[in-house]
């Protein structure tokens, strides 16, 4: 009885000792935050620098603009920076997409050159709503960029606990005041987009049904005609020997002719019918003889 238990206590104590180590062993070292928080807090401590070159920006042109409209150079000046701030847009949209996670539109763009005329092109960038709206969100963003770097900052070193949801609840007002000013106007803007996106597809697509259109009024002429060759070969060996099966054969050969040349004269590239004309032939002078109808007919 002894000589079991003696044999089984070492085997016991090396499981013991494994469980303490286990047991002693350190966690992996983690972040404190995940990765959508700092992502966040990253935004929030970038709100300050970027609206103060979006409110620099906007003062200096398009304030600037607009005072000097009364001059020669206040308009064009103010067309450019409306064009500038429709950039600057672009720019927090692509930041709101990449650190908020907001999924946002591109506007559709200025169709300057489907437009004929510079004083044309001129008035459509005066009264671009995209730019005007990209314009307000950097002039209004200036104090909300001061307020959520310095709450952020001092998160960081005294509300470190609670920070993730501080970060979440400002960040929540930059991704309202994005989806506001900076996303597509209306539903006819965003229909733009798609149609516009669309219509290489709807290019491409009637291309190829015109080629396929094209290859089957071919083919279908071509085995017509081949058909009726073969038709007058079959009539022309019994033309002696059933003078009625050749009549009948000549008839039929008759028909597939009609069939044959209703697609060609529905096709664009084939000549007009009054373009070309037979002269009859009488029995035993030949095939019909076609000829044209004089100079300058296209034939």
């Amino acid at each position: 009885m002894t000589a079991p238990l003696s044999s089984a206590g070492p085997a016991a104590s090396g499981t013991g000792d494994t469980d303490r180590t286990d047991r002693d062993r350190l966690p992996p070292v983690r972040f404190a935050f995940g990765l959508p928080t700092w992502k966040e807090i990253t935004h929030l401590l970038l709100n300050l620098p970027v609206s103060l070159v979006g409110f620099v920006y906007v003062v200096t042109v398009l304030v600037t603009g607009t005072a000097l409209t009364i001059t020669v150079v206040g308009l064009p000046l103010l067309a450019s920076g409306l064009v500038g701030a429709r950039l600057l847009g672009r720019l927090e949209r692509k930041r709101a997409r990449a650190l908020l996670g907001v999924r946002i539109d591109e506007p559709s763009p200025l169709p300057l050159g489907r437009t004929t005329g510079w004083l044309n092109r001129f008035w459509l960038m005066l009264k671009d709503p995209v730019g005007w709206r990209a314009a307000l969100y950097e002039f209004i963003r200036l104090p909300w960029g001061v307020l959520t770097f310095a709450v952020t900052v001092t998160s960081l070193f005294v509300l470190w606990p609670v920070l993730p949801f501080i970060a979440r609840g400002l960040t929540n007002v930059d991704r309202a005041l994005v989806r506001g000013l900076l996303s597509p106007s209306d539903e006819l803007e965003r229909r733009i987009a798609e149609l516009e996106s669309d219509r290489g597809v709807v290019v491409d697509t009637a291309a190829a049904d015109l080629r396929r259109i094209e290859r089957d009024l071919h083919d279908g002429a071509q085995a017509r005609l081949v058909n009726l060759a073969m038709g007058l070969g079959l009539a022309k060996e019994k033309l002696l020997e059933d003078p009625d099966a050749a009549a009948e054969m000549v008839a039929e050969a008759h028909g597939e002719v009609k069939l044959a040349l209703q697609p060609s004269r529905a096709s664009p590239t084939s000549p007009s019918p009054s373009c070309c004309r037979t002269s009859a032939s009488t029995a035993g002078r030949g095939p019909p003889r076609w000829t044209c109808g004089g100079p300058g007919t296209g034939c």
